[in-house]
């Protein structure tokens, strides 16, 4: 007789999509650019973009479909950017972000931020969050009914 482990969450790895920060000058146009460049290259569609503003430069938050593709173009042209790894989850109802939210606090999740995904098609809205512990949060989410996606989601 064989002895089966019983399923748990132990190995569960969420899906996560690469956030890129990039640091801009605070000068016109400058935002344009990034943009028009993200969007220039192959394979890569901005999803979302966060800024967060100072009186010399502005770093910018962004999410693309292909992330590789994105790295290689921001590499290209000498933009300075950092990378994170960030959830994204499906908002089903309109509650559903307060919820979210509830549900990792009661967890003692950190959020550090969030922000809204653009998402083409018939699809629900989603929302991108960081968080102090992907895994977890992951799970909890997971539990709660929520969807996360991946970067294959996105596009």
């Amino acid at each position: 007789m064989t002895l089966r482990m019983p399923e748990t969450e132990m190995g569960y790895t969420p899906p996560v999509v690469r956030q890129f920060s990039v640091f801009l000058d605070n000068r016109v146009g400058k935002m344009l650019e990034l943009l028009e460049l993200l969007e220039g290259a192959a394979d890569v569609h901005v999803r979302a973009t966060c800024v967060l503003d100072s009186s010399d430069h502005a770093v910018v938050r962004v999410l693309c479909d292909n992330a590789d593709g994105a790295r290689f173009a921001l590499r290209q042209t000498g933009f300075t950017f950092s990378e994170m790894d960030i959830l994204v989850f499906e908002l089903v109802s309109d509650g559903s972000l307060q919820d979210a939210l509830r549900f990792l606090l009661a967890a003692e999740v950190n959020i550090s931020f969030t922000y809204p995904v653009n998402r083409t098609g018939d699809v629900y809205p989603a929302m991108a969050i960081a968080v102090d512990d992907h895994t977890f949060a992951g799970q909890i989410l997971l539990k709660k009914g929520f969807s996360l996606l991946g970067e294959l989601d996105l596009t």
